[in-house]
């Protein structure tokens, strides 16, 4: 058993906030601007967590050779910013998650590879409490996930070492990330897994289908 635990991080979306609503409705936007057919709820929703570049491949079928790839994925990010915080939400069983790590002193933080231009407005809008006490996107590092600089940064801002970390995410990139600072992983099940991806063979230390399967596991530790 590992040291005590005094801090948890998360992935954004697909592990802390359902974010898929708001790209769903502004993927379809984008595509209705360039009198394309609207893609399916679920095809949209398995791509957020791979960002801007993804989404456009997955919904014009083209790569950045294209020369409107680009474009329309500046377009994209435009509509999104615009939408950030409409119908996201943080899953079910995180805020009574955030609430137990609050009362059990233990600290909480994001690590993302979504900007910050699109993460700190969408965090000012939901307004959660408790509230983060480090965000970590690709601006604030040298090397993004699933390189674990993110989780070294934030063990500073927190005041705990890498492996009194729990990092919890929807992504291998995740679980590799976690791996190479030392903490503890939660591959979490319930978020955006790409079809045909299985998040059993991620290597994480923990799986969960469901945010309120976490605490359980965190409880080890305290």
């Amino acid at each position: 058993m590992a040291k005590s635990i005094r801090a948890v991080m998360f992935d954004l979306d697909g592990t802390l906030l359902d974010t898929a609503p708001d790209f769903i409705v502004v993927v379809n936007q984008l595509l209705a601007e360039q009198q394309r057919p609207a893609l399916a709820t679920e095809t949209i929703r398995a791509g957020v967590s791979n960002g801007s570049k993804a989404l456009i491949k997955l919904a014009f079928a083209i790569d950045e050779s294209n020369e409107q790839f680009e474009p329309l994925r500046h377009r994209l990010l435009e509509l999104y910013l615009a939408h950030i915080a409409v119908y996201t939400t943080p899953f079910p069983g995180i805020n009574d998650l955030l609430d137990k790590l609050a009362d059990n002193n233990i600290v909480w933080g994001i690590a993302t590879n979504k900007p910050a231009t699109y993460t700190l407005p969408l965090m000012a809008a939901l307004d959660i409490h408790p509230a983060p006490l480090s965000v970590i996107c690709p601006d604030h590092v040298a090397r993004s996930k699933p390189d674990p600089e993110s989780l070294f940064l934030a063990s500073k801002q927190l005041g705990c070492t890498p492996d009194e970390i729990i990092y919890i995410g929807d992504h291998k990139r995740d679980i590799d990330c976690g791996k190479g600072a030392g903490s503890i992983t939660i591959a979490a099940a319930y978020g955006y897994v790409d079809e045909g991806d299985d998040p059993a063979s991620w290597n994480a230390d923990y799986c969960v289908n469901h945010a309120n399967e976490i605490w359980p596991i965190i409880e080890k530790y305290l």
